[in-house]
């Protein structure tokens, strides 16, 4: 893999210099936009709007409009907006990690000491993992400033982005429940379910279906032939009433 960073993380006095690389990658297929007539790729190219011609990327400049007219920013600019914070990601504080709402959380990275800090990336990896805590901290990353957690997994210390509280949005025209009553039984059917549904957490268990047979399609399809694709089939409650359902679906799981 190739590093997307490098800087170092800061614990307390100490700066341990580290590389960051992306942790994930997209499972979903990569398709070309094709010219149905004859299969050519479309292209998209970066057009003035003024004279209608192309313009070169070095020759691109990021501008915020302010009042009736652009202010131009350079990477200067990006930089002295944050200086302390380019080439280091600052731990503010530490938090028990469940204490953050999976709503917050973005993409993660994975980190790798410079052989002169193996020593203090062990270290914070080593109490990160006997303080059951992970770190709260920020870093500067494509000229925007990001907030992160880092926390250690399966040996590695993981930086994983998390959004600031302005851009979680207000829940004020969300329709709530509050108002609906749940009786003791249903209430306890509801609870008898999860309970049967409930395992320790597999990820692997999990698949990108999708894709798998949308794959298939293609390299059938490549074959002038046609995949055969497992539909599923919703299943129905035979009542509408809400208690019935969930002692039907207690029943129904495989295996129960």
């Amino acid at each position: 893999m190739r590093s997307i960073w490098k800087g170092s993380i800061g614990f307390g006095l100490v700066n341990i210099p580290v590389k960051l690389f992306s942790g994930v990658q997209n499972s979903n297929l990569d398709f070309d936009m094709l010219d149905e007539r004859d299969h050519g790729k479309i292209k998209f190219l970066r057009v003035n709007e003024n004279n209608h011609k192309e313009v070169p990327y070095e020759k691109i400049v990021k501008g915020y409009f302010l009042k009736d007219k652009y202010v131009i920013l350079d990477k200067h600019d990006f930089e002295e907006a944050s200086p302390e914070k380019t080439k280091i990601i600052e731990l503010e504080n530490f938090v028990d990690i469940k204490e953050i709402n999976p709503i917050y959380y973005e993409t993660s990275y994975y980190t790798e000491p410079e052989k002169q800090g193996k020593k203090a990336y062990a270290l914070l990896l080593k109490a990160l993992e006997k303080s059951a805590k992970a770190g709260v901290g920020r870093f500067v990353l494509r000229n925007t400033e990001n907030l992160c957690v880092i926390h250690p997994m399966d040996g590695v210390i993981v930086i994983t982005k998390i959004r600031f509280q302005q851009e979680i949005r207000v829940m004020d025209e969300i329709t709530k429940v509050d108002d609906v009553n749940i009786s003791k039984k249903e209430m306890d059917v509801g609870l008898a379910l999860i309970k049967q549904y409930s395992s320790k957490f597999d990820l692997s268990a999990f698949k990108d279906d999708y894709s798998d047979e949308l794959l298939k399609i293609i390299k059938a399809k490549a074959k002038g032939k046609r995949a055969t694709v497992k539909k599923m089939k919703p299943v129905k409650a035979s009542s509408d009433d809400l208690y019935e359902q969930l002692m039907q679906s207690l029943g129904s799981k495989k295996g129960a």
